[in-house]
């Protein structure tokens, strides 16, 4: 069956009204949701300028019909203006007078804060380093003393071998010596044998 072409037109209307409104919707909630959270600072508000006063010779000329009386007033308002100007630049040399004397204030208690600074590395670097080197002192003099009492145990172990081997040499002589008391001498032997052959034992 075949769709009018009316009747489809009606239809796809129908299905485009839907995703219209959808997207409309996710449209103002997305829009809504970033309204609602506020935009964070990333840096803190400056704080409020103090402006100065305006200046009084502004606004201040009012004409005259006099040409003379309107140089003498504008002779006037020079000679203020400049006086005033001089006012000022005595206050500003004034005030970068102040902040210059202030910065070589700071400068001069950085620079002393560096040197105490240097001076206590200094000092805390002397005092490892002297107790560094007591340390290594007592160390060497510990191994000093542990040599002198391996080589004196060592010495002692010598002499008490070489007592034993002379007490052995002479415990040996001692033994040769009493041997050599029961031997018979060459000249002896033969009459020890004639004698022990003729002198036989009967049975």
């Amino acid at each position: 069956m075949e769709i009018a072409p009316a009747a489809r037109q009606f239809f796809v209307r129908q299905l485009r009204i839907p995703l219209f409104a959808a997207r409309s919707l996710s449209f103002a909630s997305g829009s809504s949701s970033s309204s609602s959270t506020p935009a964070r600072r990333r840096y803190p508000p400056p704080p409020p300028h103090e402006f100065s006063n305006p200046c009084e010779f502004l606004g201040s000329w009012k004409p005259v019909e006099n040409p003379r009386e309107a140089e003498t007033r504008l002779d006037r308002l020079r000679k203020d203006y400049a006086k005033q100007v001089s006012q000022l630049r005595k206050e500003y040399a004034h005030e970068m007078s102040i902040l210059s004397a202030e910065k070589q204030r700071k400068k001069e208690a950085k620079r002393e804060a560096i040197r105490l600074a240097n001076e206590e590395r200094k000092v805390a670097k002397s005092t490892a380093a002297v107790a560094l080197a007591a340390q290594r002192k007592a160390f060497q003099e510990e191994f000093r003393q542990t040599l002198l009492k391996e080589k004196a145990e060592k010495l002692e172990c010598w002499r008490k071998k070489e007592q034993l081997l002379e007490q052995k040499k002479v415990e040996k002589k001692e033994l040769l010596r009493r041997q050599s008391s029961l031997w018979i001498s060459e000249e002896k032997l033969e009459s020890s044998i004639s004698d022990a052959i003729i002198a036989t034992t009967p049975l």
